[in-house]
């Protein structure tokens, strides 16, 4: 772990939307670096293709989560 610098903007964006969507700044932070670095490596999927590919990867990663309905959405992979 480390510490990053980010402008005064972006800082003010990860507070009001850290709030917003009820997630602590690091938490958004590493969300929308997490989205980001994935639109990058996967320029064809949209952003609700790259979320459900984040479902579908956490739903693999932890058993509890297997019975959540996937909302409809198909494998982005």
């Amino acid at each position: 772990m480390g510490i990053i610098k980010i402008s005064e903007q972006m800082h003010e964006n990860l507070r009001l939307t850290s709030g917003a969507l009820s997630r602590s700044m690091n938490a958004q932070a590493e969300h929308w670096l997490r989205v980001g670095m994935l639109s990058e490596l996967n320029p064809t999927l949209c952003h609700g293709e790259i979320c459900q590919l984040l479902i579908d990867t956490e739903r693999q990663a932890q058993p509890s989560l297997r019975s959540v309905p996937s909302a409809g959405l198909e494998k982005a992979a």
